[in-house]
């Protein structure tokens, strides 16, 4: 008899549950601030409909309890008047024998010989009836509750309103702190990302005295961290420039001496290591030398054609020299850019008549570490030949070996790791070099397996 005072709240709380379990499911691609005050408001609006459905549930009861009450008083007293008049008072009351609207539910208990209420609260007109036999017929009281259902239906608009305002405060307050915690860990994963591109100097920063959350243990366990390794590289930096300064001295002692040995076999073999332990030093005074960030570049306005071919001649390396349309055009009388050193433009025949030929901004000296570097990597570790193309402001470089191991690629080049054995033996060295040059002259070195097979070497350099 009361299914229909329940049915409204209980369809409004499957429905705000199921708003819920869809901002729940949108939240999971948002940021952790939108998600944060979505749950907090998706939780209090959980609280506050179950909050609104007892307190529509109790009201419903109370008005359900005292209209049944109220129509049975009248019930007796209409019964008692009967008795003692013969006739029905319908003073008010709605009283009458064998009601035409009566509900057949209770029609039916009656005739059985019992007092009952039936409550109608799905119709248009709501009313509580409550009804006896007498004799072999049925006295009825009907009582309109139109008056209680009204105001039970005011009773829950100010529930959703109320509730409404209660969802809203609480997502303010849930994106106000919600904020302030996306920010802090915004703080600490820009710190972290700096760090890992070398700024072993970035901290998060002092946490207030007394803070003892979870933010706080992440930004000292950040900070930590940073301390420790930083500590950690600078140790080992130290190491290698002290080990390669002290080496430096009894080589250069040991290089003088092999030179003043009579001509031999052993004499050739004992130069040879000489010389490879005198490079192996250098490198790791190189490598000291960028890990401290202590280089300076020279930049300068370059052709990169010509620029390349030049390192080649001086490096004495034989490898094909190519270059495509895009780093040497036709000048507009057809002649090739690089060609026109004989003055015939005004000029003076000097290295500045540079046609078309595409222009980039770096370090000479660097610039040739870098691609001696590579040259002498895809020679000792790939196969011939070693192509080298200009292209553009780009140099590549290409061997016909078996190519990077997936492991290099992946995690970059390892300092004395060749990779694969097939790969040969070496003090891998050069491509730490070569990537570290890349990075003072601001260039970018993109390391890949080119199609057909053979390592490839890409130096990317900054146009002019």
């Amino acid at each position: 008899m009361t299914t229909a005072l329940r049915r409204r709240p209980a369809a409004l709380g499957r429905r705000v549950g199921a708003l819920c379990a869809r901002a729940g499911g949108l939240s999971r691609g948002l940021s952790l601030r939108v998600k944060i005050a979505v749950l907090l408001a998706a939780g209090c609006a959980l609280v506050a409909v179950t909050i609104g459905l007892l307190i529509h549930q109790s009201r419903a009861a109370q008005i359900a309890s005292n209209a049944r009450e109220s129509a049975t008083s009248q019930l007796i007293r209409v019964r008692q008047l009967y008795e003692l008049t013969g006739q029905v008072d319908h003073d008010g009351t709605e009283a009458a024998l064998d009601h035409p609207a009566l509900p057949e539910p209770l029609r039916k208990s009656a005739k059985d010989g019992r007092r009952s209420t039936y409550l109608d609260l799905s119709g248009p007109d709501p009313a509580v009836w409550a009804a006896r036999p007498v004799g072999d017929r049925v006295l009825s009281v009907r009582r309109p509750l139109n008056t209680a259902v009204d105001q039970l239906h005011e009773l829950d608009g100010h529930l959703v309103v109320w509730g409404a305002v209660v969802v809203g405060l609480a997502a303010l307050g849930g994106a106000g702190i919600a904020s302030r915690l996306s920010r802090q860990l915004r703080t600490a994963a820009a710190t972290a990302r700096r760090i890992s591109l070398g700024d072993l100097d970035a901290r998060i920063g002092r946490t207030p005295a007394g803070r003892q959350d979870e933010v706080a243990e992440l930004a000292c366990a950040v900070d930590t961290m940073a301390a420790s390794l930083q500590s950690r590289l600078e140790a080992e930096q130290r190491f290698t420039a002290d080990v390669a300064h002290e080496l430096r001295t009894p080589l250069t002692g040991l290089h003088t001496a092999a030179e003043l040995l009579p001509p031999s076999r052993p004499t050739e073999l004992v130069r040879d290591r000489v010389a490879a332990l005198r490079t192996l030093t250098e490198d790791l005074l190189e490598v000291a030398r960028l890990d401290a960030n202590a280089e300076e570049p020279h930049l300068e306005v370059l052709p990169l054609d010509r620029t390349v071919e030049k390192i080649l001649q001086r490096c004495g390396l034989a490898v094909e020299l190519d270059r495509c349309e895009a780093s040497r055009g036709p000048d507009p009388d057809g002649t090739s850019g690089t060609d026109r050193t004989d003055g015939s433009d005004g000029s003076h025949g000097s290295d500045e008549t540079y046609g078309t030929e595409a222009l980039v901004r770096t370090d000479v000296r660097r610039l040739e570490r870098i691609v001696a570097n590579l040259i002498a990597n895809a020679r000792r570790h790939g196969a011939e030949p070693v192509e080298v193309t200009v292209d553009g402001t780009s140099v590549r470089v290409r061997d016909h070996g078996p190519g990077f191991p997936e492991r290099l690629l992946k995690d970059g080049p390892r300092r004395f790791v060749t990779g694969a054995k097939e790969r040969g033996q070496g003090t891998g060295l050069g491509l730490t070099i070569a990537l570290g040059q890349a990075q003072v002259v601001g260039a970018r070195v993109t390391l890949s397996n080119a199609e057909g097979g053979g390592a490839l070497a890409v130096v990317s350099l900054p146009g002019a």
